[in-house]
Parts: structure tokens; sequence; C-alpha cells
């Protein structure tokens, strides 16, 4: 027979499901096992809920479960995880004190806080204009990319981060597999702030070019922001994508255009290895 502790926890987690502030996948995490020998949390005993005579209430411990799964859904690269924006180091962009730095320097410094600014709009309605970071590997548009998601899932705002040449293999996998493609292209379609990083020169085809427009014509019509990160021109675009997808990129984002003298990731590879 289920004691009164018992019934309370359940009418809560209840609640907190109809509310949407957990899921049936934390539902599991936060019920108390009583065949564990150890607890993670000395609070509630890894029950989620904290009791108080008659009354309950969510513990601590819940709010970082909540982080954990933003993160885990996000689906993020683990060497990502740690790019903030307060990290964003200018001296990339500044070898010399000639023009051509200058100009890299300006540029990478507008795309900083445009990609700030994304951020701090999504915070109060995510409804608008996406960003569109271009320029060539190493200029430092992944970092953005990754520091506006870490941004929003710290601020508990759902994203996906989607790697684009990693999308269209696990969506021809799906020929293959007991995986739904409709499931994917459902949600980079509908999730509320979308990455699509690494939109390059790809060997697409019209069947991976037509899932591509889906997702970007999708989103443009719903006024879903993307951040996209690409190598390529807009003129590159239009020839490997099409004019269509390349439209309606253009209409539905701000874009900025990053460069550096040397590949980020060299300078880095460099630096390491004079500190050895």
């Amino acid at each position: 027979m289920k004691n009164l502790k018992d019934i309370m926890q359940e009418n809560y987690l209840d609640e907190l499901k109809k509310k949407r502030e957990i899921t049936d996948d934390t539902q599991v995490d936060v019920i108390h096992n009583p065949l564990k020998s150890t607890v993670n949390c000395s609070l509630c005993e890894d029950r989620g809920i904290i009791f108080d005579g008659t009354s309950a209430r969510p513990c601590t411990c819940m709010q970082q479960k909540r982080m954990e799964n933003l993160f885990r859904h996000a689906r993020m690269a683990r060497g990502l995880l740690n790019c903030r924006f307060d990290n964003f180091n200018q001296n990339y962009y500044q070898n010399s004190s000639n023009l051509q730095d200058r100009n890299h320097l300006e540029n990478a410094l507008k795309a900083l806080n445009a990609s700030r600014e994304f951020v701090d709009r999504c915070l109060n309605d995510y409804h608008g204009l996406g960003l569109m970071l271009t320029g060539p590997v190493g200029a430092g548009k992944t970092f953005l990319a990754a520091s506006i998601a870490n941004s929003l899932m710290e601020k508990e705002q759902h994203v996906l981060f989607l790697v684009v040449p990693d999308l269209l293999d696990q969506l021809r996998a799906t020929y293959k597999t007991d995986e739904n493609e409709m499931d994917l292209l459902d949600s980079a379609r509908e999730i509320p702030i979308l990455i699509l990083d690494d939109l390059g020169a790809h060997n697409y085809t019209e069947w991976t070019r037509n899932r591509i427009y889906s997702i970007i014509n999708y989103r443009m019509n719903e006024q879903l922001p993307t951040v996209i990160t690409s190598n390529l021109s807009l003129e590159q675009m239009e020839e490997h994508l099409g004019l269509r997808t390349t439209s309606r990129l253009i209409q539905s984002c701000r874009i900025f255009k990053m460069d550096v003298e040397q590949d980020i990731r060299l300078r880095q590879y460099q630096d390491r290895e004079r500190k050895k």
C-alpha cells in the first residue's frame, strides 16, 4: 500500500509533466531507487522533490537535470560545450597593423556583436531573423555558433545543433535503418532555434538539396531562426544549393563574413606546441 509520501510524489510529478517542466525521461531519473547504495543529491535522495510536511517542492538538482537534458538533446560535440563569447580571442584577427588585419578584426567583432544580439533577442522572442556566418575554414564561425547555442541552453532555450554533412548522412541512412526520415526533418524544421554548422561544398544531389530546402523554407515561413555557418560565398551557395534555397537564406538571415590571415586551429596548435 502506498504511503502519503509516495502519493505526494506521484501527484507532484504528474503536475510537473502537465506544466512541461519535466519529461518522461526525467521522471525515470528523479524517482528514488531504493536499491541504490548511494545517492547523488543528499537533499532529495535523487527523488527530485523535497517534502516538507504536507507540501512538496522541486529540488535544485532538478534544474541541473533539465540543463543536462537540454545539452544532451542539442547534439553538440563535446569539444564545443566550452565555447563562450567571453573566450572570443581578438588576437587571432590581428597579426599586424596592416589594413587587411584591421578589416578582419572589424568584421569579426561585428559577427560577435550580432551573435550576442541574437541571443538577447531569442530570450525575449525567438521568432525573427536568423544569422549566417560565412568565411574560410578556421575563421571562428563554429566557435560563435556554439557560443550562441551554449548561451541559449544555459537560459533553458531549446536548441538543435546539426553538422550538415552528418545530417545528410543520417538522412541517407534512414533507408537502411528503422529511423524515420520525417522524424529527423521535423526535428530540424520545428525546433525553436536550429544551428546548421558547415553548410559547405558537399556532394549535394537533387535529393539532398530538396531536404535542405525543406528545412530552410519551413523555418522561414514560421519565422523560426536558423544560425548557419558556411565557407561558401553567396554565389557559390547558389551553385551548390540552388537559387531558391539561397534566396530564402538571404531573406531569413543577417549575414556576416569572417576572415583571418591564418587558420585559427593551426595557430592554436602552434601555440600549444610552443608551450611544450
